[in-house]
């Protein structure tokens, strides 16, 4: 499969990247900045591409089977998320592009409060994150503006850090996944292999979550 990730030098795409290259895949690497980490293999890609450039994002999703859009703004940036996701969209759309979104955890439901969203339990989102938490909901609206389109969401848990590879995670739905202490986390490489594994075998969600597998009792 060929897959570009857009938004390759972040936490979140360097391990797709990655993980993507170990399975065998080709891979187009685009950021605004990139590096040339892995830039000896021969399946690896490395393209300067600014997600704001529609041509340029255009020419990279007319050349793959699926891509990932993984971008955050910097601060005070943030209300530019959704019209750069409706930007990806837009070329996704025109070439019956695959397209993972990796978003945020606002859409998703509380666990404490099944009747509210995320952003509205200030359990899980106090108010100094709340301007990012409503970037990720603007996003994830603006996704559900292209009904017709070939895209799924994909809402990391609540703590997304970096880490080792444990080869596993567990995978939820709509509502956050906490372990029996109330915690939501998962490491950037395994948040990774979720990612290919909705590549290369979709699912029919079209709005997901993840998070670290719990151990085992015995």
């Amino acid at each position: 499969m060929r897959i570009a990730v857009l938004g390759a030098t972040g936490m979140a795409g360097s391990t797709v990247v990655s993980e993507a290259l170990t399975r065998g895949h080709h891979v187009v690497a685009a950021s605004r900045r990139p590096t040339t980490e892995n830039a000896n293999e021969e399946r690896l890609s490395i393209r300067a591409v600014d997600v704001a450039d529609v041509d340029a994002v255009d020419a990279v999703l007319g050349d793959v089977d699926a891509a990932v859009l993984t971008i955050r703004l910097a601060p005070g940036e943030e209300d530019q998320l959704a019209p750069l996701t409706r930007g990806v969209l837009d070329a996704a759309a025109r070439h019956g592009t695959r397209l993972l979104v990796v978003g945020g955890s606002a859409p998703l439901r509380s666990p404490n409060h099944p009747d509210r969203l995320l952003i509205d339990d200030p359990d899980h989102v106090p108010e100094a994150w709340k301007s990012i938490a409503q970037a990720s909901l603007a996003q994830f609206h603006a996704c559900q503006e292209y009904p017709n389109a070939r895209w799924v969401y994909l809402s990391p848990p609540a703590i997304f850090e970096p880490g080792d590879r444990s080869g596993s995670y567990r995978r939820g739905t709509t509502t956050l996944l906490t372990d029996a202490n109330g915690a939501s986390r998962i490491t950037a490489p395994d948040f990774a292999i979720a990612v290919l594994d909705e590549l290369e075998q979709p699912s029919d969600d079209q709005h997901f979550t993840v998070a670290t597998k719990l151990q085992s009792s015995s």
